[in-house]
């Protein structure tokens, strides 16, 4: 049966608010399960001691005089300040920028607009410019969006440009990559510790890393790339603790609608999102890059997970950058906790019209479906195909829609 034991917190270290649980998500309704730390003072009160965490290896940023969560150190460094708090606004250096062809034609235009059209940007090599929405049509006007690109790029030298010039055949194009979340990871421009801003609002798919991660519009996007700065406000923090076995039928995405489901799609908004506890531990790197993505769908500012050895190792051979992870205090501040089992928990889909319209799967065993397409850039990558594959053979029988797989770069293709 589905289950889940959610257990809020406050902004501090105790929470005075009435006992959360899963309403019609399980067949029988199971209590939550209590710390013994928890002192009950009425149906409605509850003192929570904030859970232990694992030992973190430590994080400088200066002289700390309160505890900090990931995201605080994070901007608390980048911004040169020794403390942070959530509410503040501080400029911001950003290690990375990443634009693509639907947004970076206007990127561009304000930086020249604004800075002067011979302006050169702040750093060629902190900027990253992926086609990957407009590539493969015929649309005149389409294609010069990646024109644009392509002519700014190799006037301001931008030493990580995507190209893809063959329109008809993709392999044929040596630079291309694909999906630009996918992409940023598979090529090495993710890290744990650092600032990463992009074009689009799924950028927060890169918070799997340790980093913060997270989207910004055009006018942002153009002074980046004049100044390498961006004024931030900072974000409080709502954590997400998940533990138990995870059962083999589940994916990151059962688990991220699941959450969902639980704080609705404006629960996080311009919260940050972080995921930890021992299920989390267990999830390889694309499957935490799934969990990040679609924080943005329950509003949030970013999502981000602890850098750990699965981290450090899916990075060997992807970067030479030198990067600092850093992990929340053990007494750090978060505006609410939230506990799930992740053992019972079932297959999960979110039923039209919103990600928050959560239901178990086997509740929708009777709904017709036209067509079934897997791809983009949260289930475009290899373990999802994986994970599809094993299905279509375990059924024994070919498929009775038409059905579109869509890998979301050159390097999924290539990994079968």
């Amino acid at each position: 049966m589905a289950s889940s034991t959610i257990l809020p917190a406050s902004y501090s270290f105790f929470a005075n608010k009435k006992d959360l649980r899963l309403s019609d998500f399980s067949s029988t309704s199971s209590p939550l399960s209590i710390p013994k730390c928890r002192k009950s003072i009425s149906k409605k009160i509850v003192s929570v001691m904030a859970p232990q965490q694992s030992e973190r290896k430590p994080a400088s940023t200066g002289s700390v005089k309160t505890a900090m969560t990931m995201t605080e150190k994070i901007l608390a460094r980048s911004s040169e300040k020794p403390q942070l708090s959530p509410g503040d606004n501080v400029w911001v250096n950003v290690d990375t920028l990443m634009t693509h062809d639907v947004c970076g034609p206007g990127s561009i235009g304000i930086f020249k607009r604004e800075f002067g059209e011979n302006a050169k940007v702040w750093d060629r090599e902190k900027i990253i410019i992926i086609p990957d929405h407009y590539i493969f049509t015929s649309d005149e006007r389409a294609n010069r969006n990646v024109d644009i690109l392509r002519d700014f790029c190799l006037e301001q030298n931008i030493k990580y440009f995507y190209d893809i010039k063959d329109l008809s055949n993709f392999k044929v194009n040596p630079d291309y990559k694909g999906v630009c979340h996918v992409a940023l990871a598979q090529e090495g421009h993710c890290r744990p510790g650092e600032v990463l801003l992009g074009t689009d609002s799924h950028t927060c798919t890169s918070g799997a890393f340790g980093q913060f991660a997270t989207g910004i519009g055009n006018t942002d996007a153009g002074f980046v790339l004049g100044t390498g700065k961006l004024l931030l406000k900072v974000p409080p923090t709502l954590r997400f603790v998940l533990d138990g076995e995870m059962p083999d039928y589940l994916l990151a995405k059962d688990l991220i609608l699941q959450i969902i489901g639980e704080i609705s799609v404006s629960g996080a908004t311009y919260k940050s999102m972080e995921f930890v506890g021992t299920t989390v531990e267990s999830l390889n790197m694309e499957e935490r890059m799934t969990l990040c993505n679609m924080v943005v769908e329950a509003g949030g500012k970013n999502g981000v997970v602890p850098a750990d050895s699965t981290t450090f190792k899916y990075l060997e051979d992807k970067t030479s950058v030198p990067y600092e992870p850093v992990y929340s205090d053990e007494q750090a501040r978060f505006l609410s906790e939230y506990r799930f089992d992740i053992s019972n928990l079932e297959p999960l889909v979110a039923k039209p019209h919103s990600p928050d319209n959560r239901a178990l799967a086997r509740e929708c065993k009777d709904v017709k479906i036209d067509r079934v397409y897997i791809g983009s850039c949260t289930g475009g990558k290899t373990e999802d195909f994986m994970a599809a594959a094993k299905v279509f053979l375990a059924s024994g029988k070919k498929v009775k829609v038409p059905t579109f797989l869509v890998p979301a770069t050159q390097k999924v293709c290539n990994s079968g």
